[in-house]
């Protein structure tokens, strides 16, 4: 599984092989059962995650109540902990697995240690950072100016795996809709005639 991570410190980086190798030796991978709740909202993380196998959802409770999904982290994306802006450090998101998940789990504490062993890794991570942080904020732009149900056909185009992973209210969230409207908007796209997933 940790062919993963040689295959972006190749991409990102000139480390050795040899160099490679030692870094993969000191990464750690952890498996967890779906529920597991790695970071609740108003904790303070300690770790940063890279998923390996598995689906990771991103949640909070708004001052209303309302519990909203504004992510999900599938394999080979990292789980981004920007709270660092915030005074008391602590997150504004719940993180869950969905899917019994296998991950890459980093100390935050302890990173700065990481990379000034191997330097190239703080070049790596910060450009898999800009690489996912660009993509989020092309899907924001593209969300806030589209209906529901382009929303949900650009959802087919970039990331139908979601649609058999991920409970309906929780997709319907993420899109911004209640689960009615995702049902009425996948039955006129499947008699349209395109191709929808079941669930």
């Amino acid at each position: 599984m940790k062919s993963i991570l040689y295959k972006y410190m190749t991409k990102f980086t000139s480390l050795s092989e040899a160099e490679q190798q030692a870094i993969a030796e000191q990464i750690v991978v952890e498996e967890y059962k779906k529920g597991t709740v790695l970071l609740r909202q108003g904790e303070v993380p300690l770790k940063c995650y890279f998923v390996l196998k598995g689906c990771v959802r991103q949640h909070a409770v708004d001052e209303t109540g309302r519990e909203v999904t504004s992510n999900f982290y599938t394999e080979e994306q990292a789980i981004p902990m920007f709270n660092r802006h915030k005074q008391d450090k602590s997150s504004e998101y719940t993180f869950t697995c969905l899917e019994d998940s296998a991950l890459v789990v980093g100390d935050l504490l302890t990173e700065r240690d990481m990379y000034d062993k191997y330097s190239q890794l703080e070049s790596m991570t910060r450009k898999m950072i800009e690489e996912s942080f660009g993509q989020v904020q092309d899907e924001y732009a593209a969300f806030i100016a589209s209906a529901p149900e382009e929303r949900f056909k650009a959802l087919l185009r970039k990331r139908p795996h979601l649609i058999d992973r991920v409970p309906q209210h929780q997709l319907a969230s993420y899109l911004g809709m209640t689960p009615e409207s995702l049902s009425r908007i996948k039955k006129r796209i499947r008699d349209k005639g395109m191709d929808v997933p079941p669930r």
